[in-house]
């Protein structure tokens, strides 16, 4: 069995490969390709659930930290301000990005196309820009958990992970043709 280290490691390398993907595809563009779709789609469903975890176990953490420092410093505060902000605006990436992958589902055309292109591009630039480990939190929870907190904040199932992986399967077995290059290495 995969330690949590382990396990959380494979989640994070293997959503940074869409999310890379991702990035490419967009800025390459589709040109109204349908066979295109298929594959947006299966980024959305990778990056929804992915996403949708990380921004759970990111809340958690954020009030695991405030339980236990109780009274917060000016320094937490900003910190843990900071991640709400993050964490907000992840959402509403997120939001975009489904509603970009149902429109796909309804009306894979061109214009359905190019609005899950702009948004999945806007979304990823967004991850790379505010999200991952920032100082302020990571420094507080490295000082403030225990193994067992680190394990309840993640809570990763072996669903969630089989789940996960499947997911990430189904982004590369879409992939289009044109896009045949970005096939990860086995």
């Amino acid at each position: 069995m995969n330690t949590l280290r382990e396990k959380v490691a494979g989640e994070r390398r293997r959503l940074r490969s869409v999310r890379e993907t991702l990035t490419v595809a967009v800025a390459r563009k589709s040109g109204g390709d349908s066979s295109f779709a298929p594959f947006y789609v299966a980024i959305g469903d990778y990056i929804e659930t992915a996403m949708g975890r990380l921004h759970a176990q990111d809340v958690k953490m954020g009030n695991m930290i405030r339980e236990k420092l109780g009274a917060l410093d000016p320094n937490s505060e900003q910190a843990l301000r900071e991640l709400d902000e993050r964490l907000a605006g992840n959402q509403d990436h997120l939001r975009a990005l489904t509603a970009a992958r149902k429109a796909l589902v309804g009306a894979p055309d061109a214009a359905a196309l190019a609005s899950f292109e702009t948004v999945g591009g806007a979304y990823s630039q967004y991850i790379v820009t505010n999200m991952g480990h920032h100082g302020g939190t990571t420094d507080l929870a490295g000082r403030l958990f225990s193994q067992e907190d680190w394990e309840h904040m993640a809570g990763i199932s072996e669903e969630d992970t089989r789940t996960e992986q499947r997911l990430y399967a189904q982004v590369f077995a879409a992939l289009p043709a044109a896009l045949s290059d970005l096939r990860p290495a086995s």
